[in-house]
């Protein structure tokens, strides 16, 4: 009997995989472009950078390799929207420094920012991932 649980579990293992892959952030529309990001920029540590490009500049490379959902600038900062993630490019030494987080965390940080954008905590947010609009 245990051996059958364990064919069982393998086989919904080897049938999951492949759908979860599907849904990693890079497969969805409506994510950030991450892949992209990773391998144009110099990771340094969790974040990116771009030597030589302003935050303008890096920002309409992002959005031009993947359109973002909403567009903000505070200052000399750039804030892409994509779903459930938030790309923010702000000033480093003389390039840009590329940040990626969850779209909640980002606007609770640059909320001042980011005035016409939907508060992730109202109960009118729909986020922008699997099921947006249901």
């Amino acid at each position: 009997m245990n051996s059958a649980r364990l064919v069982r579990a393998a086989v919904a293992a080897m049938l999951a995989a492949p759908l979860l892959a599907a849904c990693s952030s890079d497969g969805d529309s409506n994510a950030a472009p991450r892949e992209w990001i990773k391998k144009t920029y110099t990771a340094t540590g969790a974040d990116w950078l771009d030597p030589d490009s302003t935050p303008s500049e890096v920002a309409q490379a992002i959005r031009t390799e993947r359109p973002e959902l909403d567009r903000a600038s505070g200052g000399t900062m750039e804030f892409l929207r994509y779903g459930d993630d938030m790309v923010t490019v702000s000033p480093y030494r003389s390039g840009s420094l590329i940040e990626i987080e969850d779209y909640r965390n980002g606007y609770h940080r640059h909320q001042q920012h980011l005035t016409y954008w939907p508060n992730p905590n109202s109960s009118s947010f729909r986020g922008g991932g699997p099921g947006e609009g249901k």
